[in-house]
């Protein structure tokens, strides 16, 4: 898992490794600790100058300590994989993250797992979020610099997440944007709202196709707020099938019907855009054939 650079121009290693390799200073002062920064082969004091065409390699491969989650074997449904990171096809009913309800069995457990057996002693770093009964992608980084360069790029709004919902209702508008803020709802630890006080949140849709009581939509978000397609079509009167939190419970579908079905991004290493879609869950399918 390393990382090479061919020197542009005669420069500091500091300045490349901040300016131009993006590193954070908390990485850059560990990674310096760790001995992990060379210049042509040797480790060197990033404060020197390197000169054009030298070769500077930075080593992630270092082993981390993530005895914290336990590790449970699990059919994991992987999209894509290479060294710096993996894409999983998550299923509604598990969650993303350890907790004291799911400390055994969430998706961080089977990356532990998968992770013990091609002996990748990493944290486990999930990029992007769902909601425990959503599905569709997560992206796993395999270590910190791709973990930064990722959310670096959803600060950024290069990172794109598009989703999939079934709506009550038909919609006047087919296109349209929500723009309304979204804040934790007073004495919940769960549930949001719509409230002036909110973070910014907006939501762009485009309805797909219509049937006789719902009505499917693609989603694309400006911001990633928790909940936030929930509430917000919720707020205008659209509330997703199935949706007992912020709207009603269904007999079609056990749970809300929404899936990450495609992310797209740059390839922190290679630069390269990368385009990921994954199939329908059977449950959401069989409320649009």
């Amino acid at each position: 898992m390393k990382l090479k650079y061919t020197v542009k121009n005669n420069t500091t290693i500091n300045q490349i490794l901040q300016n131009e390799l993006k590193i954070s200073s908390r990485l850059l002062h560990k990674l310096i600790n760790l001995g992990k920064i060379t210049l042509n082969g040797k480790t060197c004091d990033t404060r020197i100058l390197a000169k054009k065409e030298d070769i500077l390699a930075i080593d992630f491969g270092y082993e981390e300590n993530s005895t914290n989650i336990l590790p449970k074997k699990m059919d994991l449904k992987i999209i894509y994989e290479d060294e710096w990171f993996l894409i999983i096809n998550k299923p509604s009913g598990i969650a993303i993250h350890p907790s004291i309800l799911h400390y055994s069995n969430s998706i961080c457990n089977g990356i532990k797992f998968y992770f013990n057996t091609i002996c990748l002693n990493k944290k486990i770093r999930p990029v992007n979020r769902l909601d425990l009964n959503t599905s569709g992608l997560v992206i796993f980084a395999k270590c910190e610099y791709i973990q930064e360069h990722l959310i670096g790029q959803m600060k950024e709004k290069t990172f794109k997440k598009e989703y999939l919902a079934i709506c009550n209702g038909k919609f006047k508008e087919k296109t349209g944007t929500i723009n309304l803020p979204i804040a934790r709802k007073e004495n919940s630890i769960i549930e949001r709202c719509i409230s002036k006080d909110g973070q910014p949140s907006i939501t762009h849709y485009k309805v797909l196709k219509e049937y006789n009581n719902y009505s499917l939509l693609k989603c694309t978000l400006e911001t990633g707020r928790t909940h936030q397609i929930r509430v917000h079509m919720s707020a205008i009167g659209h509330s997703l099938v199935g949706d007992s939190l912020y709207g009603t419970i269904s007999n079609s579908i056990s749970r809300q019907a929404l899936h990450c079905f495609k992310l797209s991004f740059l390839h922190p290493i290679t630069e390269k855009l990368m385009d990921f879609t994954c199939d329908l869950p059977l449950d959401f399918k069989k409320l649009i054939i």
